[in-house]
């Protein structure tokens, strides 16, 4: 995930807003790194959904979404009327090929679910370190696992 100087801007005070944290340089590496592979293991299980209904792509309904993180997004998109980060979502979300695609509508959705994935995580460090406001790699070290246990 490549992010233009535009747009770190954006996701500095998209991570102000969500919990009050102050992001670097450094934490939107981390941050690339999370999405990636949230995105990857996301579309990892839709695509077993996939195949095992017999389907050549992944629809939206194969996504394992949880109730956590449905709510998540709603509240993602309530936050992007200000923050405006989805459309810089749309160029950076990317997932390895597959042997199951995405199809379009799949595609689409890949964005709002990154933004919930987004808010969950600067929910997280926020439960875990209340006090916390600049995220530092032993806090990425602990609250990374915990979606590696949930997704």
């Amino acid at each position: 995930m490549t992010m233009t100087v535009m747009s770190v801007p954006r996701f500095e005070r998209f991570f102000r807003v969500a919990a009050g944290l102050d992001v670097d340089k450094n934490d939107l590496k981390r941050y690339s790194d999370f999405v990636d592979a949230k995105v990857y293991d996301l579309l990892l299980i839709a695509e077993a959904v996939a195949k095992a209904n017999t389907r050549d792509v992944i629809l939206p309904c194969d996504l394992p979404i949880t109730k956590g993180l449905q709510e998540n997004i709603h509240r993602f998109r309530d936050l992007d009327h200000e923050i405006e980060l989805k459309p810089i979502l749309d160029q950076l979300v990317r997932h390895p090929p597959l042997d199951r695609a995405p199809d379009d509508a799949t595609e689409a959705r890949l964005p709002e679910i990154v933004g919930g994935l987004s808010l969950a995580l600067a929910k997280a460090f926020k439960i875990i370190y209340p006090d916390l406001k600049n995220p530092q790699t032993k806090h990425w070290e602990t609250v990374w696992p915990l979606f590696d246990l949930l997704l």
